[in-house]
């Protein structure tokens, strides 16, 4: 049962095992919560059933993002779109906050098959750091969606550059743990698709940009992932977390208000990236 006590929903009518979307970096501050939160309304607005598990128990953006959602919902007495959710203290118990025991393994696997048959996708936020529940997820993905600022500091969590010589040296302890996984799972349910993110894009020209471009683009021939455009870096992100909403939510929270130039530039992003997850998505429901 999601926290705020949803009931659960009939099999999913294709009678197959729904797609798990895994938000995953270990490192904080890259917009993994606003990503996955984003993703989720973006997938509902489209019709999906969609079960959301957050696993970083120590900060809980994501069932933060979502019970503040309810709260608003509440409150003005509106019906906004609301996944069946769980958090990583349901997981984990309040004895095992780090989800280290055989039982807190066992709980999330339960719960990632159960939601994979009475929802259509599954998207699951991991902690900026390595835990035994977040490997669990990363061999349960389908799809691996990692948000990057752009930044060198960022990129070393998937390899390690020397930006000067124009060489990529080797994957870093991320990357080898996901290509890891994605051998198992290939082996075992068929390949993991790999995305990686540029989030807080400036708007400006410069040549840490386009070292970035560089790096990416070097980095994703040697990992084998693909690179989409995420958000530009603008407030109302962190101001929407504040009562629940997404960019996609705007027109309600605006009181019918003709958007700003930026915020119809932040929901087209946002659309843009929905749509990227949704046809591959569909590629995979199809395999």
């Amino acid at each position: 049962m999601s926290i705020f006590g949803r009931k659960t929903v009939e099999p999913s009518p294709t009678g197959r095992g729904a797609p798990v979307i895994v938000i995953g970096n270990e490192k904080g501050g890259c917009g993994k919560s606003t990503t996955a939160m984003h993703l989720i309304i973006g997938l509902i607005d489209n019709g999906y059933r969609i079960a959301s598990i957050d696993l970083d128990v120590r900060q809980s953006s994501l069932s933060r993002y979502i019970a503040n959602r309810q709260v608003y919902a509440e409150a003005l007495g509106r019906e906004v779109a609301i996944p069946a959710h769980y958090s990583g203290i349901e997981i984990t118990g309040d004895d095992d906050l780090k989800g280290n025991s055989p039982r807190a393994a066992e709980r999330l696997q339960f719960i990632i098959d159960g939601a994979r048959v009475n929802h259509d996708i599954v998207v699951i936020d991991t902690p900026g750091s390595d835990s035994p529940l977040s490997r669990i997820a990363h061999g349960e993905a389908n799809l691996l969606v990692t948000p990057v600022n752009d930044s060198f500091v960022d990129l070393d969590v998937l390899g390690h550059i020397d930006a000067r010589k124009k060489q990529v040296l080797g994957p870093s302890h991320y990357s080898e743990m996901v290509l890891e996984k994605r051998q198992n799972q290939e082996n075992r349910t068929g390949p993991l698709d790999w995305f990686v993110v540029r989030n807080r894009i400036g708007n400006l020209d410069s040549h840490n940009a386009r070292d970035v471009e560089w790096a990416l683009q070097e980095l994703s021939g040697a990992l084998n992932f693909n690179v989409l455009p995420g958000f530009s870096e603008r407030v109302i992100f962190r101001e929407l977390f504040l009562v629940g909403l997404t960019i996609l939510d705007l027109k309600e929270a605006s009181g019918g208000k003709p958007l700003s130039p930026s915020h119809l530039a932040a929901r087209e992003e946002v659309r843009e990236l929905v749509s990227a997850i949704m046809a591959r998505v569909g590629v995979i429901e199809k395999t």
